[in-house]
């Protein structure tokens, strides 16, 4: 099979490159196409033994998405703008990348190969909060931030040209990923780089704020999967199940490194979401099911980020080190 990764260097598309590595190196080509922007890191896959094609290039260049997508079986479309306080600060280049782009891998693959699969990678925040329950995949979308207005106009995209051009795509929306190579700026890796430092944890509001975290490698199975078996014009919703407040979480980070009286309330984020939780019985259906428990993933998350200093040590900033609320995007 010869797949096309778009933003294969960033956090999540990497770890699926090396999950598919792994998988079949002998019957498996991979092409991978990503700007190398802030949150892509050619490091991510600089041990990888394995020959995968690397492209630096723009999804939304049209030309260069018609030649990538002309000879493969399948795109597994990663490439977006995905930080909440960046989408609040610059919302044009949530527009630009993440529905400018998808339009533009659909419009290729509709022009020179309708008969690849195209798996788009979307998220739970674009059926926005809920209190009670868990969100269905036929749920109403109601977004709270540009980041997931961006990814829910996106979706709607992918679903019209299954409708109106007869391609052959899925969606997935996934809860919260957490695991190595995870791009500094994300709660849990600041957590840990943090408090390795000995600096205060910013956490919004009163942190009670939850979600459900998977660890990246049970995504990472269940894309893989949702590429192998996923039917046409489908929605599958990714999730662990394991809901825990962002201060939980934090707690538990510091619990684990032996450091306390770290954590700093911060002024809250504009329409911060309450609570996400997907309903993934319909993935389950496929054969998958979530491997690893939040204890077990975070405890090899943490060992990661504290062996692996000369990964993350050139992407701090200024910006990190001595962060503010959501106006400065940490």
């Amino acid at each position: 099979m010869k797949i096309l990764v778009t933003g294969g260097l960033g956090f999540i598309g990497s770890n699926f490159v090396r999950h598919m590595a792994d998988k079949d190196k002998a019957e498996m080509e991979i092409i991978v196409v990503d700007a190398l922007r802030y949150g892509s890191n050619e490091n991510n896959l600089k041990d990888l033994e394995y020959e995968y094609k690397f492209v630096r290039g723009n999804i939304c260049d049209y030309e260069l998405m018609c030649e990538l997508v002309k000879n493969v079986d399948a795109i597994v479309n990663f490439a977006a703008e995905t930080h909440v306080d960046r989408s609040i600060s610059n919302p044009y280049a949530f527009v630009e990348s993440n529905v400018k782009g998808t339009c533009t891998v659909l419009e290729a693959i509709r022009r020179v190969n309708q008969e690849a699969k195209l798996v788009h990678v979307s998220t739970d925040e674009v059926y926005g909060d809920i209190e009670k329950g868990s969100f269905k995949e036929d749920d109403m979308l109601k977004p709270s931030s540009p980041y997931s207005a961006s990814k829910a106009s996106a979706d709607l995209f992918v679903l019209a040209y299954v409708r109106t051009y007869g391609l052959n795509a899925v969606i997935t929306r996934c809860t919260n990923n957490y695991g190595m190579y995870q791009f500094p700026e994300k709660l849990i890796p600041k957590t840990i780089i943090r408090a390795k430092q000995g600096m205060k944890i910013p956490v919004y509001g009163t942190g009670k704020n939850v979600r459900d975290w998977i660890y990246v490698k049970d995504h990472c199975e269940a894309i893989n999967i949702i590429l192998e078996k996923g039917n046409r014009g489908e929605i599958y919703n990714i999730s662990s199940g394991d809901e825990r407040s962002n201060l939980e979480v934090v707690t538990e980070i510091l619990d684990s490194l032996g450091k306390e009286d770290l954590i700093e309330f911060v002024e809250d984020r504009p329409g911060h979401d309450i609570r996400y939780s997907l309903d993934s019985s319909k993935v389950r259906e496929l054969g998958w099911k979530c491997r690893h428990k939040f204890e077990e993933g975070l405890k090899e998350t943490i060992e990661w980020y504290l062996k692996n200093e000369e990964w993350w040590k050139p992407l701090i900033d200024e910006k990190i080190l001595h962060p503010t609320p959501w106006k400065l995007e940490w």
